[in-house]
């Protein structure tokens, strides 16, 4: 690999609107917003990642301009590799995430540089990304539609079983009650061979997880996601996992040495740190390899843009296992106007892109009207 200077760094806020808002547990998405990367090495090689931006409602501005300011540090810099950079970068980032407080708007940041570096760094040694990660050869990964609102889930759900997918997540944490009725629905209506998850991020104290998964247990759930809260006692987790016949899963709200502790323990079976939210393609990568090595299933968290989207892809294409890639089915301009028609769902599976680096560049001219920041002349 080629040592990397860069010659600048861009970023680019977007929210797109929503025909329907789209409900979690913590509040409702009213429109999409997400963050681009852009950077540009000496030799005019081209890189896109992106930053986590769905919190707060001004999360999207913040990120793109902590992008561009943090982002200066890099340029004219010489980096052996990818994973210099980022660790480079991080270090001497932690004082002023001390000062800050910006613990996790500063690690989105890195995050977005990072993908962006790697994508570029692919493109440069014309291979998609996952082969630059692994030799591994693999034409296509398994996929789970995700986003399922409370609100009549089994008839979206069947929906998109007909359109392809096979295995599906049920938002929960809006009630005992309407969260049984909704997974028993959804069962009935998708039938018994498909894969059906749970998400309740992070509602349930200890006592109301564990009656909910007693409840839910004869419906043969392939997980619970974040059923408590991340930072509850490890008691409480370890108590829920015994009396828990799903198995747990998290990882969206963790970084660096607490995947070790938490891939090295029993609790949670299933890992799915965020590419955008923390680590970008560097950490994600050893959180990915660490997790399939100790038998775990390597699920990347994903609800974002089409950049987040493809890195996750090619994370989990290049770690192999038993994970599924998370696939958001709502109508996104901005997610589209990156993957475009790049990866249609057949038999609950998407096709790995083969072109170089993450395989597909975003049609800025298409997202214009969506932009926010930098204001458009």
């Amino acid at each position: 690999m080629n040592p990397i200077q860069l010659a600048s760094i861009e970023a680019f806020a977007f929210r797109v609107p929503v025909a329907q808002p789209i409900k979690v547990a913590f509040g409702t998405f009213r429109d999409r917003p997400f963050v681009l990367v852009r950077v540009v090495d000496r030799d005019g090689a081209v890189g896109w990642g992106e930053a986590w931006a769905n919190w707060p409602a001004v999360g999207a501005e913040h990120r793109a301009r902590l992008v561009v300011d943090l982002g200066e540090r890099l340029v004219g810099q010489t980096y052996d590799t990818p994973q210099q950079l980022f660790e480079q970068f991080s270090r001497s980032l932690e004082v002023l995430v001390i000062q800050t407080g910006e613990v996790g708007p500063i690690a989105q940041a890195v995050a977005g540089i990072d993908i962006a570096v790697w994508d570029l760094a692919a493109r440069k040694a014309g291979q998609p990304l996952h082969r630059l990660l692994s030799a591994r050869e693999v034409e296509s990964v398994p996929v789970y539609a995700t986003g399922i609102n409370p609100d009549a889930p089994e008839k979206f759900a069947a929906a998109r079983q007909a359109e392809g997918h096979r295995a599906f997540k049920l938002k929960t944490g809006f009630g005992h009650a309407l969260d049984v009725r909704n997974l028993r629905e959804m069962r009935a209506a998708l039938g018994p061979q498909a894969v059906i998850t749970c998400d309740a991020n992070q509602t349930h104290g200890l006592e109301e997880a564990i009656a909910f998964a007693r409840a839910v247990e004869p419906l043969g759930l392939d997980w619970f996601e974040e059923p408590i809260r991340v930072d509850a006692p490890p008691a409480d987790w370890q108590a829920l996992a015994r009396a828990s016949t799903t198995p747990l899963a998290g990882g969206e709200n963790l970084q660096g040495a607490q995947f070790d502790a938490a891939i090295a323990g029993q609790v949670l079976q299933v890992i799915q740190p965020d590419v955008t939210k923390w680590g970008g393609i560097t950490g994600n990568w050893a959180v990915a390899r660490q997790a399939v090595a100790a038998g775990k299933r390597y699920c990347p968290h994903y609800f974002g843009g089409g950049i987040s989207l493809l890195a996750s892809l090619h994370l989990l294409a290049a770690a192999g296992g038993e994970g599924l890639l998370e696939f958001d089915c709502h109508p996104n301009a901005g997610r589209e106007a990156v993957v475009g028609a790049l990866l249609p769902v057949s038999d609950g599976r998407v096709p790995v892109p083969r072109t170089p680096g993450l395989g597909a560049v975003p049609d800025l001219q298409a997202l214009a009207p969506y932009r926010t920041w930098p204001p458009r002349a």
